[in-house]
Parts: structure tokens; sequence; C-alpha cells
């Protein structure tokens, strides 16, 4: 239970002791993915234990170009001087995700790759304690059954002792993010690491929707760096790019009922607005409860073929209007800048407001700054037709597309 005054020095202090309690001087291992979840964890633990933790950065393939190298640079380095590894282990989570397409699959299948990595280093290693940066936020949305964070084990009956031979620990799991953050400012972590925006644990994996390849990541990496750099100045809660499959269903059953309403919401002709149904589904909610459903993207064209520019808050109205009547859909994109020929790929454009990250609105990001995003991202990535802008809060969407 969360104390309504949360006092950071007081829950530092009682999980350094309950750490070294259970720990008893023997030797633990951290993965850090250079999020404010595991930095804080990994920088509390090394408080505790000193000499006998090792930090281990997991590159798997997944994480922004560069990432791995800078983020043990950042951990080893001053004020935190953390005791830090980079693990490449590319290969073994590429191919154990090769092939799939379902957000869960691709979810169980990067968890059990990374904690199979974690057991080997551990035996290797003679470490008998794996600490991890867990959450509150992470065991609701996994034990309520909205999607499996790959952190989540004891709590769904995984036993991490009898599966991979190491003890767990997570002295975070009781707090939520905004707490997580008060620890890491009172630990000393530099604030561009306390203050980070949150990322997956699986990375780059679930933003990648539907089947992973190559040129698909390479492209979704672009479009990452551009889209972070262009909305940092705007402050949302979380911001970041996916990819999606340029494949729909062009004899959906609902296409034109869903023009009708894009059409009458916006006040334009019908025959100017386009409406699709993609072929790969995202995970939302319904009521508590995870939902796996269509993703649907409009388009409204001026007379002269240019993409309109409604204010975002009529964009989420008209949101609500199509999963309202289309209880299949979990997601909305709407079109902010396309090119006029066939590519395989679309890029979408997510930016949202959140307290607790358990509920989300979307962020009323400048038309300017998106069209800006969308024609870098054109620009940069050659098989990507168009960038979409994610008109969806949570719920019925979830934060994140997979």
């Amino acid at each position: 239970m969360i104390l309504q005054e949360f006092s950071p020095k007081e829950f530092v202090d009682r999980q350094v002791a309950g750490i070294r309690k259970v720990v008893k001087g023997e030797r633990a291992l951290i993965a850090v993915s250079g999020g404010v979840d595991s930095t804080a964890c990994a920088v509390l633990t090394h408080r505790a234990l000193g000499e006998n933790l090792l930090c281990v950065t997991i590159d798997d393939a997944f994480m922004r170009t560069g990432e791995p190298e800078r983020i043990a640079q950042l951990l080893s380095s001053p004020p935190l001087n953390l005791p830090i590894r980079i693990l490449d282990v590319q290969k073994q989570f590429l191919g154990a995700l090769e092939g799939l397409r379902d957000a869960e699959e691709k979810r169980k299948a990067f968890r059990e790759t990374f904690y199979r990595v974690l057991s080997m280093v551990a035996k290797e290693e003679s470490f008998w304690f794996l600490v991890q940066g867990t959450i509150r936020a992470d065991v609701d949305e996994t034990t309520k059954g909205i999607k499996t964070q790959h952190n989540v084990l004891s709590q769904i009956g995984i036993s991490t002792t009898k599966q991979y031979g190491f003890r767990l620990i997570e002295p975070l799991v009781s707090i939520y993010k905004p707490q997580v953050r008060e620890v890491a400012r009172f630990l000393g972590v530099p604030s561009e690491l306390s203050e980070r925006q949150p990322f997956p644990g699986p990375g780059l994996s679930v933003r990648v929707v539907g089947e992973n390849r190559t040129d698909k990541l390479e492209s979704l990496k672009k479009a990452t760096v551009i889209t972070e750099n262009n909305l940092t100045k705007h402050k949302p809660s979380q911001y970041f790019a996916t990819i999606i499959d340029n494949q729909d269903e062009p004899h959906h059953s609902r296409l034109m009922a869903m023009r009708k309403i894009a059409a009458q919401h916006l006040g334009v002709p019908l025959e100017n607005v386009l409406v699709k149904v993609f072929r790969d589904k995202a995970t939302g909610m319904k009521g508590s409860l995870r939902h796996y459903g269509e993703i649907v993207a409009v388009e409204a064209q001026t007379t002269d073929g240019e993409i309109r520019r409604p204010q975002i808050q009529d964009l989420v109205n008209l949101q609500t209007k199509i999963v309202t009547t289309n209880p299949s859909t979990t997601r909305v994109l709407y079109a902010v800048q396309e090119i006029p020929r066939k590519q395989p790929y679309v890029v979408t454009i997510r930016a949202i407001q959140t307290h607790n990250f358990l509920t989300a609105e979307v962020s009323e990001i400048p038309w300017t700054t998106l069209s800006q995003s969308a024609k870098s991202i054109l620009e940069g990535c050659s098989n990507v037709a168009c960038v979409y802008y994610d008109v969806t809060p949570k719920p019925p969407a979830t934060i994140e597309m997979e």
C-alpha cells in the first residue's frame, strides 16, 4: 500500500535493509535499461550491496540506436558509478521473435529469452539473486489480463528459483511511477534518467506491430529518433513512434458506416473521407480486461486534395464515436502526411498525458510539430507510405500499441 505522504528516504532505508537481510552477503544481478524504474532500482540496490551487485544492459536489438553504449556510459560514470556490462544477445532475441505476429506471443517469447539470458549469466558468475525494477502498474496490468508485462513472474505463478535458478527481489513493486521518480531524485539519479519517459521492457519489439522484420525495425528506429526529438519540447508524459504493415481489409463490413460518421463529425463531403482497417490488430481495454482489436485509420481531405487539420480534441471525439459504434475497434489513427505511392509500412506517432499510466489522455500536439515530424519520417524511411497521429486515449487503447 502506498502511503498518502510518501517519504522516499523512509522507503529507501526500508528497502536497503530488506535487501541486505535477504541477500546476506551473496552476489546479485540486475538488468538495467536506462529507464527510471530499473535505474532507481539499481542505485538503491547498489547502496545496499555495493560490489556484490553487477548491472547488465541487454543489447537485445530492440533498443534505440546506440542506446546500450550510451546507457552503460551514463550509469558507470559519476555520480552513479554503477558496475555495468553490456550483453550482446541480439541474435537470440531476433530469433525468438521471428515469425510471431500476436502481441502476447511476442511479449511471452521476449520474456522467456530475457530470463534465459540472465539465467545463463547468473550460473556463469554464481549469482543467486536477480533484482528488478517491477512497479505496481506492471503487476496491475498483467494480473488484470490487460497485457503481459515481461517482468511480472511470481505474481502469475512463475517460480524463478525452479525455472531459472535465481531468487527474485523487487524493491519497487509496491509503488507507482510518480513515487519511483521521487526515489530516483532522492538517490541522486541525474534528471536525464530520473525524468526520462517510460520505455517498454521489451523495447521496440512492442512498437513493431505484427511481424518483426529487419527493414521494418530499422525504419522504426529512425522514426523513433525523429519523434522523440520533435515532441520533447511539448512535454508529453510519453511519446513515441510505432510501425504497422500497410495492409488493410478493403471489404470490411463497417467501412462505409465509419466513413459516414467521420464525414458528419468533421463536416466534410463523404467523398473527401478515407477510412481503412489494418489487418494487424492492437491491444486495448474493455472495462478492466485486455481486448485485442482493430486499428482504424481516418483521413479527411480538403477540396484540393490536402489533408485537413482538425483540432486534436475533435479527432478524439471522433474516435469515441467510431469506437462506440464499432466495439471491435481499439485504436483510431488520423493521417498527418502521406506520399502518393504504395509502400509496405505506415508509422504512427503516439503522445499522451497521464499521472499514473493506468489512464491517459491524448496530447494536443500542434499540427506544425506533427507535420514536421511526418515529413522527416517520410524522407528518412523510404519504405513508409503514411504517418498517422494516434487519437485514442487509455481506455479504450493501452498506451503502447502492442
